[in-house]
């Protein structure tokens, strides 16, 4: 796991203030409590809110997602996470897209993507590796701890790789095979939140 700065962070604004890239955090925590309940509860502690707050800030977040009058998805992180720190081209196979980035102070060895379609609709959006960010050395199953990796790094360490569909849409799965320490080759299913690795099965 990317260890987080030992700085506490403000404390998130009231509810009747705007949503900020903390309550955001917090956003992406809140889907990995069912997973990883003491990572979580450790990066609660170190951003210093509340389970309470960590609460409101999802339960805002979806109300902003289910309200009729919504902005869509990419002004709404355009309008809590600010300005993309970076805007990059992107082609998958023959769709031209953009890929936004933003960093996240949890992790800061990742960034938050976001996949645009020429239309301005929102393909994708997950946690990935950011560059020039040395990536983590899978080999093996033990390899596999929760949070060390993305959805594509292991795609790419252990191909092939059949993408499964999530128990949620912000939860991807990858059914793989990888050898353990002894060499053993297993059947695996990893299961990944915002794109970062919550479990091997």
């Amino acid at each position: 796991m990317d260890r987080m700065p030992s700085a506490k962070r403000p404390r998130p604004d009231k509810p009747s203030g705007p949503f900020t890239p903390l309550d955001f955090q917090l956003v992406l925590l809140r889907r990995m409590a069912d997973h990883n309940p003491e990572l979580v509860e450790d990066a609660r502690r170190e951003l210093g809110v509340s389970i309470a707050e960590m609460r409101e800030a999802n339960k805002r977040w979806q109300a902003m997602v289910r309200s009729p009058r919504a902005r869509g998805s990419a002004s709404r992180y355009r309008s809590v996470l600010g300005a993309p720190e970076s805007v990059t081209p992107r082609k998958i196979g023959d769709l031209e897209c953009e890929a936004w980035w933003w960093p996240v102070p949890l992790w800061p060895d990742l960034r938050f993507e976001v996949l645009l379609a020429p239309n301005g609709a929102v393909w994708n959006e997950w946690l990935v590796r950011a560059p020039g960010a040395p990536g983590p050395e899978l080999r093996v199953l033990e390899d596999l701890t929760p949070w060390s990796c993305t959805v594509d790094e292991v795609a790419r360490a252990f191909a092939p790789a059949r993408p499964l569909e999530g128990t949620a849409p912000t939860r991807w799965g990858l059914a793989f095979v990888a050898p353990d320490r002894e060499g053993v080759r297993r059947e695996c299913v990893a299961e990944f939140t915002w794109g970062l690795l919550q479990r091997v099965a």
